[in-house]
């Protein structure tokens, strides 16, 4: 991707079938969750250019990877088990560090791409609670 405003919509189009045809895809926060990735993998072009920010390109790209990586293992585990819900935590925490991490790197990027990158963690994280919420009645059960 090399424009840094890629609709999400545009992006999708460019995600090939075989990862489409995984049930996952159906879930938005992983379509979320992989579009996001992308961002970041354009974004550390520019934060490699920073010297300051070059410490942060690890640290951002270990923590969106993680966003999506750990939804394929809590799916891995069972749609709603106790299991998934417990690893789909693991993937907010790695949604709030990312935040972190692109706020720590806000001197390097410029204004209007860390808007957007701020909108779309936030979009994120909003889809990822409201699923742990629809599934709090399963905490604490045995599947």
């Amino acid at each position: 991707m090399s424009d840094k405003f890629v609709k999400f919509e545009d992006w999708e189009k460019t995600v090939p079938d075989f990862i489409k045809k995984d049930s996952l895809w159906e879930s938005l926060y992983y379509r979320v969750a992989l579009y996001l990735y992308d961002l970041v993998w354009d974004d550390c072009e520019i934060l490699q250019k920073d010297f300051r920010a070059k410490n942060n390109v690890g640290q951002v790209v270990r923590s969106s990877g993680g966003i999506s990586a750990n939804m394929e293992e809590a799916a891995g585990r069972g749609i709603g088990t106790p299991d998934y819900v417990r690893i789909l935590k693991i993937s907010l925490d790695e949604i709030r560090e990312t935040r972190g991490w692109y706020y720590r790197s806000r001197h390097a990027l410029p204004s209007e791409l860390l808007e957007h990158r701020f909108k779309v963690i936030d979009r994120l994280k909003a889809l990822v609670v409201n699923t742990l919420n629809s599934h709090k009645g399963n905490l604490g059960k045995k599947k």
